[in-house]
């Protein structure tokens, strides 16, 4: 931009001054370059400046001395404007770094192998620079088998994250030492609501709850058995079916325990081998095409029965954004368990 500028200049009539145009190359590097190279770049602007005025024998005029003073100053001030955008974004990358950390930390992948299972774990945010968010989801090897969860904490922001972190941290605390599923959720309503008791000075936290199913998978037995707290049904997909796993007795979210007196009553299923069990949060069945359609999860499953819970993840994880136009409203994740034949 510089050199056409300057040429331009040079081969067009004396009276013709090109060098206030001069300001854009500057301005231009400035919006992604580091403030090293705007500098370099401000500074050779302003020699071109001077090279034309010198060429038209006009240096001395007022009219260049004001349009060099003018590229000068503007070269100065966007410089300082590169030198703030570039602090900004290297605290932007601490900022992401520690997500990320928070992100291993709270929500780590489900083991690929836990016992007779084959599991496979996805998270998708509704944002595109997300780390975090109030899904969860954990799998937790017990001397009874194999305990898993996945909630969906109400909200956004921190304290959908806060509440995630909590009940995570109690269902890993308590899934290995409490025999009978309804004391493992008893123990987890009565952590999730100790908790937030300190916090019930905040309104956001005062009125949080999280929706959660929490499954059963003995080793020895073809079985699963199921509590859902307000929560999605899971999908048991066998032989191309899809069957609906609806508790017979549903209890109210986490949190909401001090409203009623709740029943964590479980429901068992038959889990043989060779089933597939797919667990997921309402972000998946709630996602809307452009026409208002909800995501057909159903349908799109038993495309999947015979796959591997990586694979089926894949393929409903790419349905999902294929569906919603590669953009998501809301927070998904996402858990498959396949019941390993001879294990």
């Amino acid at each position: 931009m510089i050199v056409l500028i300057v040429l331009t200049d040079l081969l067009t009539p004396p009276n013709v001054h090109l060098g206030p145009l001069l300001v854009a190359a500057p301005a231009i590097t400035a919006s992604f370059a580091s403030p090293r190279l705007t500098a370099a770049i401000g500074a050779l602007a302003i020699a071109a400046e001077v090279l034309v005025g010198i060429h038209d024998e006009g240096f001395g005029t007022l009219n260049v001395q004001i349009g060099l003073g003018g590229l000068t100053v503007v070269s100065l001030f966007v410089v300082l404007f590169a030198v703030v955008r570039d602090r900004q974004q290297r605290e932007l990358t601490q900022v992401r770094s520690v997500a990320e950390a928070v992100q291993t930390a709270l929500l780590r992948p489900v083991p690929e192998r836990l016992g007779p299972l084959h599991l496979a774990s996805a998270y998708m945010a509704a944002e595109a620079e997300a780390q975090i968010g109030g899904d969860i989801y954990a799998a937790v090897r017990t001397p009874y088998g194999t305990r898993l969860i996945i909630g969906d904490a109400r909200g956004k922001g921190l304290p959908a994250i806060s509440e995630a972190a909590i009940l995570l941290g109690a269902f890993r605390e308590t899934a290995r030492r409490s025999p009978e599923l309804p004391d493992l959720i008893t123990d987890l309503e009565d952590s999730y609501l100790t908790q937030n008791h300190f916090d019930a000075a905040d309104q956001v936290y005062a009125e949080s709850f999280v929706t959660a199913a929490v499954v059963d998978i003995p080793d020895e037995h073809p079985i699963l058995s199921i509590v859902s707290c307000g929560h999605p049904p899971p999908l048991l997909l066998r032989e191309g079916q899809v069957i609906r796993l609806d508790t017979s007795r549903p209890a109210p979210p986490l949190g909401l325990g001090g409203l009623c007196e709740p029943q964590y009553m479980p429901t068992d299923f038959p889990f043989g081998e060779d089933d597939l069990l797919l667990l997921y949060t309402d972000g998946v069945i709630e996602a809307r095409d452009a026409a208002g359609t909800f995501f057909p999860l159903e349908q799109k499953a038993a495309r999947w029965t015979e796959e591997e819970p990586a694979t089926l993840l894949k393929g409903i994880c790419d349905d999902l954004l294929e569906h919603v136009g590669g953009r998501l409203g809301d927070d998904a994740a996402l858990i498959a368990i396949r019941r390993v034949a001879g294990a």
